[in-house]
């Protein structure tokens, strides 16, 4: 078990992962780039220190790069001649993988480094909307390449299983990417646009005067900070460019066949997407548990030749890390199978 976890970054993702683990009894040492959330941290239990340097010597098992991806290239050349590589293990919560990695090979800390992204967050930010709540159930993806050290892997992704108690998957950082992009990035993107054309309409008044429960939910994350998810999305540019096309293409198809009255067409486009509906259904008839109708949990073994592959087919069927029994075996559950 992890015992200590050092947190670059107290904003919410990175505040909120440090007071949950502060909860769950793991000592926690961040630095942030400025003092104000340290107040309020101190009085959850979070150590928190002057410098970065000062991070990196308290030598934390794990350490978690929690801050904007556009200063990461500052934080790993800062990091790189400081961390104690043989106790530290690096890590990062970002939700763009492959430009990390990237980053990271170009500070020369490639050999120690396992890549997560946590799929928990709100459309508020920083340590005073911190809330360990967001990772109730969270799923994390863990990505890792062909030299990813698996000591150093299973470091980061027991600690997630136990003690934060959250499901993972393994993944390399372009199947990462390019969901991320479907099911994140693009969403901002089309969300933003929606809140756009409400604004630059003369009857914008009364749209928002009847916006109800299918407006909110499709504009929900429009309302996070617009320079965070610009951010983010022009960090995953190439898939994001690739979505929105493919989608623009469908939209102007739909509506090319609802102008025409193509009663077969408009037919077409709504049953496609049924397989997702069906597994909605099973999902929420299960309690946001098994989807697949399994009966409960199966165990894989995973081999010392070759286990990011095993482990990728894993994500691919749908089965989502719960524990590990053993080093080199795991217990899933089926939860995402569509």
């Amino acid at each position: 078990m992890v015992k200590s976890v050092g947190i670059v970054g107290l904003g919410l993702i990175g505040g909120s992962l440090a007071r949950l683990l502060v909860e769950r009894g793991v000592e926690v040492v961040a630095w942030n780039h400025n003092e104000k959330p340290y107040a309020a941290a101190r009085r959850d239990g979070i150590t928190c220190l002057t410098t970065l340097e000062d991070l990196a010597a308290a030598k934390p098992e794990v350490l978690f790069l929690c801050n904007p991806l556009k200063v990461m290239p500052e934080m790993l050349q800062r990091l790189a001649p400081v961390l104690d590589r043989n106790t530290t293990t690096l890590s990062d919560v970002g939700s763009v993988k492959g430009m990390v990695r990237a980053q990271v090979e170009e500070a020369g800390l490639a050999d120690c480094f396992v890549g997560a992204h946590p799929m928990a967050g709100t459309e508020f930010s920083g340590f005073a909307a911190s809330d360990p709540a967001i990772y109730d159930d969270a799923l994390w993806a863990i990505t890792v390449d062909e030299t990813t050290d698996y000591e150093r892997f299973l470091k980061v992704a027991a600690l997630i299983t136990d003690p934060v108690s959250n499901r993972i998957i393994v993944l390399d950082d372009q199947t990462h990417d390019r969901a991320a992009a479907m099911i994140s990035h693009a969403p901002h993107v089309v969300s933003t646009a929606f809140i756009n054309e409400l604004s630059a309409n003369p009857d914008r008044n009364i749209a928002a005067a009847l916006a109800a429960g299918s407006w909110r939910d499709m504009t929900r994350v429009a309302l996070t900070d617009p320079e965070r998810t610009r951010a983010m999305i022009e960090e995953d540019a190439d898939n994001v460019e690739v979505l929105l096309r493919d989608l623009a293409g469908r939209l102007t198809t739909f509506a090319d066949d609802l102008h025409a009255h193509d009663d077969a067409a408009l037919t077409r486009f709504f049953e496609a997407g049924q397989a997702f509906r069906d597994y909605k259904l099973r999902e929420r008839k299960s309690g946001n548990s098994v989807t697949s109708g399994d009966a409960g949990r199966i165990t894989i073994a995973v081999p010392e030749s070759g286990w990011q592959q095993t482990l990728l087919d894993s994500a691919r069927h749908g089965e989502h890390i719960v524990r590990f029994i053993q080093p080199w075996q795991v217990e899933v559950e089926t939860r995402s199978k569509v």
